[in-house]
């Protein structure tokens, strides 16, 4: 059965879509059958992995407005063993049209459902907001992973997602559980980098990754060439840490490979 992990924070600027994309993009360099879901509107994921979001016919809109999924909704990528779900700019319309309609909350794990033991990883990169879609992404999850980035303000930010995920284990999935809190943007040189990841580890204990992400300018560049770091740079401090992380989820979780 594929594992479905949420990147979640409220927070923008933190690292989800880099994480999203850079740990979806690790999971299947070790030919792990990963789907990437983009459920943001601003379609960064889309454009990250060189999909162009005006010239797609079918999101992640229609399969939740739909609660269904069809196949030309997925697509294939230039990594063999990554999929991606595709977003565009009527997502936002979603949060509007679905305001009234029953069972809101559950639009997007019914489509997830019926395709994630297809996969042996499914990656929703969520939108920087509390909205109906996250919410969604949340619902149909198994586990969420919070990127915190090493500054004083992520810590703020950090409390107010916690007390959300703790409302959606009460009323609406009681199984979620934090896969983990992993701290991003780390600059060794500075000592407010030090002091955030030092604080979060001493709070959090063993919920945090052991998994540390610098900053690293290839992590910043593989986008506008439409890949993520691993295929642009391998041996890059980005794609290494990437790769750790995704170690670090395949062996929290015991993953056994799905076949194709």
């Amino acid at each position: 059965m594929g594992k479905v992990i949420s990147i979640a924070n409220q927070k923008g600027g933190v690292g989800k879509t880099t994480t999203s994309i850079n740990l979806a993009a690790s999971l299947a360099a070790l030919e792990y059958k990963t789907l990437l879901i983009d459920a943001d509107p601003q379609a960064n994921t889309t454009s990250g992995l060189g999909i162009n979001p005006s010239q797609i016919k079918k999101t992640v809109y229609e399969c939740m407005i739909n609660q269904n999924i069809e196949t030309e909704s997925i697509l294939k990528t230039d990594i063999e063993y990554l999929h991606l779900l595709p977003s565009d700019i009527d997502l936002v319309g979603a949060e509007v049209e679905m305001v009234d309609i029953d069972n809101r909350d559950l639009r997007m794990k019914y489509f997830i459902d019926k395709i994630k033991n297809n996969y042996d990883f499914v990656i929703i990169d969520c939108s920087p907001s509390l909205g109906i879609v996250t919410v969604n992404a949340l619902v149909a999850s198994d586990s969420v992973i919070i990127p915190v980035q090493c500054e004083y303000f992520a810590l703020e930010g950090l409390g107010k997602l916690l007390e959300t995920i703790k409302l959606i284990q009460n009323d609406l999935n009681k199984n979620l559980n934090i896969e983990g809190i992993l701290m991003s943007m780390y600059d060794v040189r500075l000592r407010l980098s030090n002091q955030v990841v030092e604080e979060v580890q001493t709070h959090f204990k063993t919920l945090v990754f052991n998994t540390i992400i610098p900053r690293n300018v290839k992590l910043s560049e593989a986008p506008s060439f439409g890949i993520p770091a691993i295929s642009y740079d391998a041996s890059c401090k980005g794609s290494i840490s990437y790769l750790n992380l995704a170690k670090e989820v395949i062996d929290k979780n015991n993953s056994v490979k799905v076949t194709w």
